[in-house]
């Protein structure tokens, strides 16, 4: 049920708008931690804010009670300092692990507790485009405080939002953003020289075989595959999250095969074993590989952990 909430909240969120493969199936890359030493505080010098949806959004101070109601903004809130701050989350943020111990307000199929989030006493909602414009005005008509923070559409305009964040908090991001700038900066440059673009198949869900959901035009999954040096075989869809036919991905015919559903089970083994499958180069040649997906559909500073984690998969030969 989880797995299939989730696709379904993909569905629903608006999304940006994302060398020879090693001959045998590895482990999943290891997430780096982006988390930075919090910093003292600049002043606060600025009361009004305007958010995602155009609305001017006033604050007497520091919020110094937010509730998220996204994961990505859960993690952008730990990351910049403010976890401190943070009294509420989401029922699917989950990362870092202090931040699954705060209380839940809900949001599984989209449905939050409005009585809890009030609660709570929030001087602050942080909202994100995974949340609707109606449950915006539900909170604000409470007399809550909500912030609507747009999708990024780069990794540059990330690092924006945790600027905006980090104002709304009271926080200096300058160190955290300086560092996923180096690191981005050192992808690019190890991927800029390649003239190889492999073709890669990223599974997000693959509850029927034959179809399988995949990260398709003006995605976080899209963005990250080609930034990492290869080619998104769902870029043919008109749907941000298609589904791809067994027969389209054979034509496609990837060399490489991402596993984003690993975390729900889906394994290389049985992959390999899906029948038609064999047809295809990545299964042929077991160049097959499971990743987290929360690395790579969550807008925040983690997305710098899944863009080095995609371009080790895509050209290991580099960054030997």
């Amino acid at each position: 049920m989880l797995r299939k909430t989730l696709i379904l909240t993909l569905l629903l969120a608006l999304a940006l708008a994302g060398c020879a493969p090693a001959s045998t199936p590895t482990e999943a890359p290891v997430s780096v931690s982006t988390d930075i030493p919090a910093t003292e505080a600049p002043a606060f010098d600025v009361t009004t804010f305007t958010d995602g949806l155009g609305r001017e959004i006033e604050l007497e101070g520091p919020a110094q009670r937010v509730v998220s109601i996204a994961p990505s903004n859960t993690e952008i809130l730990f990351a910049i300092g403010a976890g401190a701050q943070v009294v509420g989350r989401d029922e699917f943020s989950d990362y870092p692990a202090e931040a699954a111990s705060l209380p839940s307000i809900g949001g599984s199929m989209g449905e939050f507790s409005a009585e809890a989030i009030v609660a709570l006493e929030p001087d602050l909602v942080l909202a994100a485009e995974i949340n609707t414009p109606e449950l915006v005005k539900q909170l604000e008509d409470l007399g809550l405080t909500v912030y609507y923070l747009s999708n990024p559409t780069t990794l540059e305009e990330m690092y924006v939002n945790l600027e905006i964040v980090a104002r709304l908090t009271g926080h200096d991001v300058s160190g955290l953003v300086e560092s996923l700038k180096v690191r981005v900066a050192a992808v690019d440059e190890k991927i800029a020289p390649l003239s190889f673009r492999p073709n890669v198949f990223y599974e997000i869900d693959a509850t029927d075989p034959n179809k399988p959901w995949t990260y398709g035009p003006g995605t976080f999954g899209e963005l990250l595959i080609e930034r990492a040096g290869g080619f998104n075989v769902g870029s043919v869809a008109t749907d941000p999250y298609p589904q791809l036919s067994l027969e389209q991905i054979v034509v496609a015919n990837p060399s490489i095969i991402v596993l984003g559903d690993a975390m729900w089970g889906v394994t290389v083994e049985s992959v390999q074993e899906r029948a038609g499958w064999d047809a295809i180069d990545a299964v042929q040649n077991g160049n097959i590989f499971p990743i987290d997906d929360n690395l790579i559909s969550r807008p925040g500073p983690r997305l710098v952990d899944g863009l080095e984690a995609l371009a080790r998969i895509l050209h290991p030969g580099v960054f030997e």
